[in-house]
């Protein structure tokens, strides 16, 4: 119990069945200024049906609200403004952390429902760049954040190893590669490939032409071609591999489109059987004039397919094999009219259950401003990223703690934090401007200042060397302590907003606030002092690094006990 749930349970006695448990939690807000309580209560909402002013009712309801969980209630205005009893209630929440451990902010809102995620999908032949890196750790996010309450994730990296790219590397190949310059460096050599043939293709048209009829070879499974696709693939792979092992992200399948080559004419049938194509211009289309969207294009008039009919028979596949309740596709938002279409074709097919399928578009990395650009040669490739912050982090540890032990996994995973809580500390739809500097300072709303809070919690823990905390009593009642205890009670709330908003950076923001906050404590408290609140303050110290270990770890990021 806390006292916030049981002011909620208070209102929703005193209203008398108007309001629902969930709509006066949704009307409940912090007030502006700490005198004015812990919690309120508006009241405006209820005028037309009391047929009384919002100042009265809360004046009436402050007489009939009492509990001893509260310190006291008060009318504000509209407002019902409540006082909450800080001992008894550090008590409770500081007990339910301790009891719970990294279980705390569990929910089981998602029990026996499958949600599969569909997140990084590089291109094959193509480097990963940090252009990559945002669906990888949104999806990687959002995969932890469904198992916190209470589903299965599926987690899916659809790789781009299929389309006209390949004939045109192929073409690339063909006219300026090196087999030992590729088997000596594949992606830097392919990507010079592929930049070299848009270079080339500005001004011979021709070129184009032939990646198309390259690429239709590849999908008539000409022997030279599929060769060629397949060294291109596995060398791409062992990179992708490389990244993946560095952000420690995993996935449970890496079928990409290629998968989908065998699946896509049983697609095309029933489209057929239920009288849903047309031809276009020679090409086969179904038409979503009822939702004034453009058709969407199924087969083009050489018989080649293109990314959706791929992707309805992945949607076909994905619900014949996991039955999830829910789909969702980390993919930029430039793809948000794809799918769109893909969602209403489905529907016309009649499987309705396309309305559990939900694009999570999200923003740009931009370098000076610029979107990145492969095909403009225009990346910065996130291997090098991640190893330079890695090495930053190394030489921080050697000047400020240089007999640290593990230096260099802890490197790593201060390096690594840093990147990550750049990019998710940003609301997913925003541009986030690529800039190293800002990316690995170790102030500031930054990974690095979270990750050494936690590490200066445990530092704490370890001078305290107390094994067992007992019961916690109720004698925390300081001001810095509530802050950090109310920030703590906050954390299952936001587990399960972040989940149902979709929205990796609710919990990044809110690992910062409760960083700041514990500081603050640290700043103010003599936490190692031998009296009688001494295990209170130990506890809280102990639940601080708990939700802050919980908190970064759904966002992908690990928590040295030292740095």
């Amino acid at each position: 119990m806390s006292g916030k749930l049981v002011f909620i349970e208070q209102l929703e006695q005193a209203l008398k069945g108007l309001k629902s448990k969930e709509e006066i939690e949704v009307l409940l807000e912090k007030p502006k200024f700490e005198e004015q309580g812990d919690l309120a209560f508006p009241c405006f909402t209820l005028a037309k049906e009391w047929k009384k002013s919002p100042q009265l009712i809360a004046t009436e309801m402050s007489k009939v609200i009492e509990s001893e969980w509260f310190e006291r209630v008060e009318a504000a205005g509209p407002y019902l403004n409540v006082f909450l009893q800080k001992g008894k209630v550090s008590q409770s929440v500081i007990q339910s952390v301790l009891e719970q451990g990294c279980q705390y902010g569990s929910n089981q809102q998602g029990v026996n429902q499958t949600i599969t995620i569909d997140y990084s999908s590089p291109n094959i032949a193509k480097p990963f760049s940090m252009g990559h890196l945002r669906s990888t750790v949104i999806g990687n996010a959002l995969a932890n954040m469904s198992e916190k309450n209470g589903f299965k994730a599926v987690r899916i990296n659809h790789l781009g190893d299929w389309g006209t790219q390949f004939g045109k590397l192929m073409v690339a190949y063909k006219n300026w590669g090196e087999e030992e310059k590729v088997k000596q460096s594949p992606i830097r050599e392919l990507l010079a490939l592929y930049v070299k043939f848009h270079e080339e293709a500005e001004q011979a048209k021709e070129l184009e032409e032939e990646a198309r009829a390259w690429f239709k070879k590849l999908e008539d499974q000409d022997t030279e071609a599929t060769q060629l696709w397949t060294w291109f693939k596995d060398e791409s792979l062992k990179e992708f591999e490389k990244i993946y092992k560095l952000l420690d992200v995993p996935f449970d399948s890496y079928h990409g489109e290629a998968f989908y080559n065998n699946k896509m004419d049983a697609v095309i049938r029933e489209l057929e059987k239920k009288g849903l194509l047309e031809r276009s211009e020679g090409a086969d289309v179904v038409s979503l004039h009822e939702a004034e969207l453009p058709p969407c294009l199924i087969r083009k008039s050489d018989g080649a397919t293109l990314y959706a009919t791929r992707d309805l028979a992945a949607a076909l596949y994905r619900k014949s094999t996991y039955n999830f309740s829910h789909s969702l596709y980390v993919v930029g938002h430039e793809q948000s009219l794809h799918f769109q279409q893909l969602k209403l074709v489905l529907n016309k097919m009649g499987h309705t259950w396309s309305e559990q399928m939900e694009h999570i578009p999200f923003g740009f990395i931009l370098q000076k401003g610029r979107k990145m650009s492969t095909r403009k040669g225009r990346v910065i490739l996130l291997e090098q990223v991640i190893e330079e912050a890695i090495q930053l982090a190394e030489k921080n540890i050697n000047e400020k703690n240089p007999e640290l032990a593990n230096k260099q996994q802890v490197a790593r995973e201060v390096g690594v934090g840093s990147i990550i809580f750049h990019d998710l500390k940003n609301e997913k739809q925003n541009n986030v401007e690529f800039s190293l500097e800002d990316m690995l300072r170790f102030e500031g709303t930054t990974g690095p200042y979270v990750q050494y809070t936690h590490a200066r919690a445990c530092s704490i823990l370890r001078k305290a060397s107390l094994e067992e905390f007992g019961t916690v009593g109720q004698d925390l009642t300081d001001d810095y302590s509530w802050k950090v205890v109310k920030q703590i009670e906050q954390f299952p709330i936001i587990v399960q907003r972040s989940f149902e908003w979709r929205e990796p950076s609710k919990i990044a923001k809110y690992v910062l606030e409760l960083a700041q906050e514990f500081n603050k404590y640290y700043s103010h408290v003599k936490i190692l002092v031998d009296d009688q609140e001494l295990k209170s303050r130990i506890a809280l110290v102990k639940a601080v690094t708990i939700v802050l270990n919980e908190g970064l770890r759904l966002l992908g990021i690990k928590a040295p006990e030292q740095m």
